[in-house]
């Protein structure tokens, strides 16, 4: 086994959802092949025997396992799957330094890692492992299926391509080259400034106090990220937000390029009135086979697949799973 750090875990229940009497909850660690040690949250459902399907759950794009991942992974358990919820690099309980710091081959080994730390538990089958992820890190984990093998099946929830987004600005607004200059430009010029300074300038996470004339999107990150329903400290979109010079490497690196060679199952989930649908429309249209399935839920915006139980299709995702992982 791999050593990891040993990191400061809180060991009381400070999640954003209650906690559930169906499944025994623990902390673990692992680590991935950058030596960082991640931290995840470890659902395991009470009174199941044998061998178990184990599920990896990461997201929303600077979010922590306190959040949507954790309510994810926890319903999963219920549901019959070991499931862990973990922190990126960088982020949360996890480790790696600097803080708030991101790079997408990072994020991808992330979830790779995770796949390490269930196929080597007792209490897992390595041959029935899946992932979710959420928002950003629905990316991520398409991304990572492009290349794990090990990856059975692969939910993505509310997803964002965020190398896009990076490239192009929200809705392909800034789809230039000028426009992306003046991004790097902007960035760069913030490097030499957190090198002079020995400190790195962080990006903010969702704007607080929120603009009267702020959009629909802006709000609907609010109303979850700043609000009593999603808020943590641990948080950084509910906080400080990203370094704000980490952004090139989404830029320059776009995921998907071998998105039609995934072989394994693939459900894509999205709310048809979220301002991100087409990220999930568009990315689809990018998979081959029968076994590949886009579920658009009808009035849903963004946020509300974060931790809506009444939205959120669990009995589809459950149903896609045990298809899937046998």
């Amino acid at each position: 086994m791999m050593k990891t750090e040993a990191l400061k875990l809180v060991q009381e229940w400070d999640k954003t959802f209650p906690k559930s009497d169906k499944v025994d909850h623990s902390k673990v660690t692992f680590v991935n092949h950058f030596g960082i040690t991640l931290a995840a949250d470890m659902y395991v459902p009470k009174g199941v025997e044998g061998k178990l399907p184990a599920i990896a759950v990461s997201g929303p794009f600077g979010a922590c396992k306190e959040q949507s991942s954790g309510l994810y992974a926890q319903e999963m358990a219920e549901r019959g799957f070991l499931t862990i919820a973990f922190d990126p690099s960088f982020t949360g309980e996890s480790g790696g330094f600097p803080r708030a710091m991101h790079s997408p081959d990072i994020d991808v080994e992330d979830f790779q890692a995770a796949v390490d730390f269930l196929a080597c538990n007792d209490l897992v089958d390595p041959e029935r492992i899946g992932i979710i992820g959420i928002c950003g890190w629905g990316g991520m984990a398409l991304q990572t299926a492009c290349i794990d093998t090990r990856i059975k099946a692969t939910v993505t929830s509310t997803m964002y391509d965020m190398s896009r987004v990076a490239g192009n600005g929200y809705f392909d607004s800034a789809d230039s080259k000028e426009a992306r200059k003046a991004a790097r430009e902007s960035i760069n010029a913030q490097r030499t400034e957190d090198y002079r300074n020995g400190s790195y300038v962080r990006a903010g996470g969702v704007v607080d106090p929120l603009p009267e004339d702020a959009p629909f999107f802006v709000k609907d990150y609010y109303d979850y990220y700043k609000t009593e329903r999603g808020y943590h400290a641990r948080s950084l979109n509910s906080n400080d937000g990203w370094a704000a010079s980490t952004g090139t490497s989404l830029m320059n690196m776009r995921l998907f390029t071998y998105a039609s060679e995934i072989d394994s199952a693939v459900l894509m989930i999205h709310g048809d009135k979220a301002h991100s649908c087409y990220l999930s429309r568009d990315t689809f249209k990018l998979l081959k086979g029968d076994n590949k399935e886009l579920m658009l839920i009808p009035g849903a915006v963004h946020t509300d697949l974060y931790d809506r139980k009444d939205i959120i299709p669990f009995a589809k995702i459950e149903k896609f799973f045990e298809e899937n992982l046998k």
